[in-house]
């Protein structure tokens, strides 16, 4: 089983250290793990933006890129979820197969699908809320949508736990939008502000340290209002903590 490390171009740029250990986690867990070098935007920005022909290209190239491993694992669910769901519409366009829509897995859904893991080295002494974005709710089903009559489940809680030492709580409205939304928090950004706010004031009731999520982009909106609120609480990235000593 060979698997290509997918880095989303702003965890590159902003958050270097998901990107860092994710390779690690997967290395630890004895995954033939190898990350392709050029990598470039997956289009998501260009197709939110009402440019999806502009992101045609960057999803032939991509498929390029990865079409010789077996997954494609990346620290990211909405990207993921927009290589999964739409690459295969767009790449129709120039009259291409797209190889990578059935073998994309965020890396929280992948180690916890099809690694399996009953233990992890990691140890984490904080407590932790659980940040479940929408779109890992809602597309990548890392965690019970609250609207659906289904029962609980939590794919972070359930990794987290494998943790030693850590406390992890999940705050009121669990699965509530943080507000980012990609060009929604750029093109409503009061109300995504307020969203955000609310959101982890949430947080912050459960008593956490930390706020833990597996998308970096609604970690970082809701980091821009803990900096300029000055409010005690960080964030971090679910497979930080999972890589956390290796």
């Amino acid at each position: 089983m060979k698997v290509g490390l997918f880095v989303p171009c702003y965890i590159n740029a902003v958050y270097p250290q998901v990107g860092v250990a994710s390779y690690k986690l997967l290395k630890s867990l004895g995954v033939d793990v190898d990350y392709p070098l050029d990598q470039t935007c997956c289009g998501q920005p260009m197709a939110n933006a009402g440019f999806e022909d502009e992101s045609v290209k960057l999803a032939g190239r991509f498929d390029r890129l990865f079409e010789k491993y077996d997954y494609i694992v990346g620290p990211s669910a909405s990207c993921v979820a927009f290589v999964r769901d739409n690459y295969g519409r767009l790449l129709e366009k120039e009259e291409h197969r797209c190889q990578s829509e059935g073998k994309i897995y965020d890396i929280c859904e992948f180690v916890h699908d099809m690694i399996r893991p009953a233990s992890l080295q990691a140890s984490f002494p904080h407590k932790v809320s659980i940040q479940n974005s929408c779109h890992g709710v809602r597309l990548l089903h890392l965690s019970s949508p609250s609207e659906l009559n289904v029962p609980y489940y939590n794919k972070l809680r359930d990794l987290l736990s494998l943790v030693k030492d850590i406390e992890i709580v999940e705050p009121e409205r669990p699965d509530e939008c943080c507000g980012f939304g990609g060009m929604f928090a750029v093109e409503e950004h009061a109300v995504a502000g307020q969203m955000g706010r609310d959101k982890v004031k949430r947080h912050i009731d459960t008593g956490a340290e930390y706020i833990a999520g597996a998308d970096s982009s609604c970690l970082m909106h809701q980091s821009g209002i803990i900096a300029r609120e000055k409010w005690p609480i960080k964030t971090i990235h679910v497979v930080e903590i999972l890589a956390s000593g290796l």
